[in-house]
């Protein structure tokens, strides 16, 4: 694909991106390319983002900075260069993903709804690609046993079963958001921490709402 393909927000987006990595050193924010483009929602340049990463223009370096990387090529290249760099770019798969970052897991909150949410950026090593992903941080130390700590990034997903001993976020009596590990048996809904100085505590089952399924956790070094 040709960056004459792209729609002219993403070639607008594209050529900020390219500039502002060239004379600052650095990717830009997400804030930084609305301003610079002249749009007031990030979360819609979010998606023009991840559009550019998905049709290979974009991947993600994963070092030092964890920058944005511009796979393809500036239009005035010569032509060698720019067929050499238009063969990385088929190459390259996109190597990050933008998911909704819904809030923290923490008691007395219900989860953020996704339409208030702020995008995050997650490697393609965690989410693997799964569809109905969100990310929420977590808040105490239940899951410690599990290397789990207190402000870990945790990627869930949403779906209509859940297992024994799956990690999941769960929504108790519609006002507590906990991580645990699920297990039901004939006494209702266990939430068992991973913490030897915590007890595991069982529900009804009518009490309890699975918001998401742990997929992956990130940590801020």
């Amino acid at each position: 694909m040709k960056a004459s393909d792209l729609t002219k927000r993403q070639q607008a987006v594209l050529k900020f991106i390219r500039t502002f990595v060239q004379s600052e050193g650095r990717s830009p924010t997400l804030a930084e390319i609305a301003k610079g483009v002249g749009s007031s929602a990030v979360s819609t340049i979010h998606k023009h983002v991840q559009h550019l990463m998905d049709k290979g223009f974009l991947v993600r370096s994963h070092g030092k900075g964890n920058n944005l990387v511009v796979a393809g090529a500036p239009e005035e290249e010569a032509a060698p260069q720019r067929a050499a760099r238009s063969e990385v770019r088929s190459d390259a798969m996109p190597t990050a993903r933008i998911l909704p970052f819904c809030g923290d897991v923490a008691a007395g909150s219900p989860i953020l709804p996704e339409s208030r949410a702020l995008p995050i950026e997650v490697p393609n090593s965690i989410h693997r690609q799964r569809d109905e992903l969100f990310v929420l941080r977590v808040r105490g130390d239940s899951m410690v046993d599990d290397a789990i700590l207190d402000g870990d990034l945790v990627v869930l997903q949403r779906k209509g079963e859940y297992r024994n001993g799956d990690r999941v976020v769960a929504l108790i009596d519609r006002e507590e958001v906990t991580l645990k590990e699920f297990r039901r048996d004939s006494k209702g809904v266990w939430l068992i921490p991973h913490n030897q100085e915590l007890q595991p505590h069982c529900y009804a089952p009518q009490r309890i709402d699975i918001q998401g399924v742990l997929v992956g956790v990130m940590r801020s070094c």
